[in-house]
């Protein structure tokens, strides 16, 4: 791959430092681009993967893409996942910038990102654009204007915090798996999504449930932050009895979200429920309701406890599916973070060696509760990837 000089404008203001980038899957030395070794055949592929931060979310993820990697690796390529989060999360857009200049100069082959501020991320995006380097957006299917971007891999936010407000309700008294409401039977495989809590609630009196309690958003602002927050108000809004007393944001940290729920609890002292839009956020509230004795703990699905406040979220890791067992959160709507990895390496790929792509790859939101968290860790299941068939239609 031959690759232009960035824009020097762009390196003077953002490149203040080179970082070091770490490289999982082989060596780490610098490459000159996607080679086929003549000798034995194999296709070298470096990846880029530049998450917002370092999260268990994001480490979910990267542990994924350094999966599919491994599996690539024994079907003649040798793909090495490069990962370099900015410092202090995804409100450093300049520090993501200039992570993604130095991947640019170091020559990786695609760059695959997850952007917190789709704006901001923009000049390096088109010096990738010049550079002839594929760019795939991760987390987020929105397409984006005046930057090429050659494949999204994610879920829609609005979609997923739907899902979650249906499970509240559940929770509350409406029809579903938890609670005290008429109980749906399902098939312990299939996907509690946005379609089925469509179905289930189509006929629901609205006025019939009742519940009030309190939201933690994200970093108030940003687009995630905004389409859950739409997602879930657009659901609750249709019940006249279920509150929303207040909302802060926690700009997806445990800690502030122990902050904003402190804070909400204490304005709020009779709130039933929080609704926190990532599950870091969520850990963290349990971490301020747990001590106070105000934390409702129901593995069983069984109908809230009064005076207790339930804690359901967005996102679905290792550590929060062994929450749910618990009974610490009562449901969790899944975001997909391992066929994030999963999938975007195979599409990240596929770019590399001049294959047709999906431009979006929607991962299916859905609700994560006592019955079925099997599904989802510690083994989820993940599409079948044909890696032999890939490396045989390389024309890298």
């Amino acid at each position: 791959m031959t690759l232009r000089r960035p824009n020097t404008a762009f390196v003077g203001a953002l490149a203040a430092a080179a970082l070091a980038l770490s490289a999982c899957g082989g060596n780490s030395a610098p490459s000159s681009g996607a080679v086929k070794s003549k000798s034995s055949g194999v296709v070298k592929i470096k990846i880029g993967w530049i998450p917002p931060n370092t999260t268990g979310v994001f480490q979910t993820a990267t542990q994924y893409f350094q999966k599919a990697a491994q599996e690539a690796n024994k079907n003649g390529f040798d793909v090495q996942i490069v990962t370099q989060a900015p410092s202090g999360g995804e409100a450093n857009t300049a520090g993501l910038n200039q992570i993604m200049e130095n991947m640019i100069t170091q020559g990786v082959d695609v760059i695959t990102v997850s952007p917190g501020n789709t704006e901001a991320i923009k000049p390096a995006v088109r010096a990738a654009n010049a550079a002839g380097i594929p760019v795939v957006y991760v987390n987020l299917l929105d397409v984006q204007k005046d930057v090429k971007v050659d494949a999204y891999v994610g879920f829609d936010n609005v979609n997923a915090a739907k899902v979650s407000a249906y499970a509240l309700l559940d929770y509350l008294g409406g029809p579903g798996v938890l609670g005290a409401g008429e109980k749906v039977k399902v098939d312990p495989s299939a996907p509690l999504d946005l379609k089925w809590w469509e179905k289930t609630y189509a006929n629901v009196d609205k006025s019939s449930i009742r519940g009030q309690g309190v939201v933690i958003e994200g970093v108030k602002g940003t687009i995630y932050s905004t389409q859950r927050l739409q997602g879930f108000n657009e659901v609750i809004s249709q019940f006249p009895n279920v509150k929303v007393l207040g909302t802060l944001p926690g700009d997806w940290d445990r800690g502030k979200g122990a902050t904003a729920t402190e804070d909400l609890i204490t304005r709020f002292p009779n709130a039933g429920f929080v609704w926190a839009a990532s599950n870091e956020m969520a850990l963290g509230a349990i971490n301020v309701l747990t001590p106070t004795g105000r934390l409702d703990v129901n593995p069983n699905g069984a109908p809230p406890t009064a005076g207790k406040v339930s804690v359901l979220t967005n996102d679905n890791t290792p550590e929060s599916t062994d929450a749910i067992r618990k009974g610490l959160i009562i449901a969790e709507t899944t975001h997909g973070f391992p066929d994030w990895g999963w999938v975007g390496t195979s599409i990240a790929v596929k770019l590399v060696c001049k294959e047709k792509v999906d431009v979006r790859t929607d991962i299916n939101p859905r609700t994560v509760y006592f019955g079925n968290p099997d599904q989802f860790y510690p083994n989820p299941k993940l599409p079948t990837i044909d890696w032999s068939g890939i490396r045989s239609n390389c024309k890298k």
